[in-house]
């Protein structure tokens, strides 16, 4: 019997540089939602990929950036425990020939920990001359050893496979911690409200997604003469009542806009046919309140 191999693997970077794109498309599945905004991701998110005797498991993380609010030191905290507890870093970064500052920070900490890194640039396919592409490696191979600097296209797909063979050599022998069809540790009721979240990054104005948190008070699944059900009620909190206002929309429309387009994603990730339910409610300041900040799920 072959002996079975795992790797625990923290994805760090800026913010927008594709870190959850990747994961989807390392994955296989839809675990973490994608947008164009920064800081989409709020918490560590974790992907599963098995193939034959070797499990890989992803730890997706927030953007790295200064906080201003006490989401924001949760943010930064969930960053630094997914990279202090994995066996090989990825740091993802754009095809460009700068290095930034806060991406070095980030360097230093996986060397602090002795631990082997793998450099990802994402984006490839958002380069027409593959001189740049040049460039941006040499500026990198300045900055010290790298296990391997790997162009990769999140969205095309190009470069993963050898990705995933790099990866695959840090796999050290040990039983697989998850089951071989698990992608992911994230409830449904997590995932359901992600993916609502999702929605409004991409339907509004930039200021407004981030103020704005969402709760699935009920999934609960039921028979009908048609096939299952999922019954997924969803509380989305602001923090000013301008924005509840502007996430509701006219006569209903733009919430309207919003679930229906959520109700669409969570059938397809969930695969059910999902009743979507969503009110609006404000409370206040909520990102530097502790106690609504826990029962929102970002526990400090």
């Amino acid at each position: 019997m072959s002996k079975t191999t795992s790797a625990f693997i923290a994805l760090v970077g800026r913010p927008n540089v594709g870190k959850s794109s990747l994961m989807n498309t390392l994955v296989g599945k839809k675990v973490a939602i994608v947008s164009d905004k920064p800081q989409t991701t709020r918490n560590r998110i974790m992907g599963v990929l098995t193939r034959d005797t070797v499990q890989l498991v992803f730890l997706d993380t927030p953007g790295t950036h200064r906080p201003r609010t006490r989401l924001g030191d949760f943010m930064v905290k969930s960053i630094s425990e997914a990279m202090s507890g994995v066996d090989v870093g990825v740091l993802v970064v754009e095809p460009t020939k700068t290095v930034r500052d806060s991406e070095r920070d980030l360097l230093k900490k996986f060397r602090a920990q002795k631990l082997p890194v793998i450099l990802v640039i994402n984006k490839i396919d958002t380069v027409a001359d593959k001189a740049e592409l040049l460039t941006c490696m040499a500026a990198w191979q300045s900055e010290g050893e790298f296990e391997a600097i790997l162009p990769v296209s999140a969205l095309t797909g190009d470069g993963v496979n050898e990705l995933l063979a790099e990866l695959s050599k840090h796999a050290f022998e040990s039983p697989h911690f998850f089951p071989a069809d698990m992608v992911s540790d994230q409830p449904e009721k997590v995932l359901a409200a992600e993916l609502l979240r999702e929605q409004m990054l991409r339907s509004l104005r930039e200021e407004i997604p981030h103020g704005i948190a969402v709760v699935i008070e009920r999934l609960e699944e039921r028979e009908t003469e048609r096939g299952s059900i999922l019954d997924i009620d969803a509380e989305i909190f602001c923090e000013r009542d301008t924005h509840k206002g502007m996430v509701i929309g006219k006569r209903g429309a733009m919430l309207k806009q919003i679930s229906t387009a959520a109700r669409m994603e969570m059938e397809k990730v969930l695969g059910a046919h999902v009743n979507l339910q969503c009110w609006v409610k404000v409370k206040e300041d909520w990102r530097n309140r502790q106690g609504l900040l826990n029962g929102f799920g970002y526990r400090l």
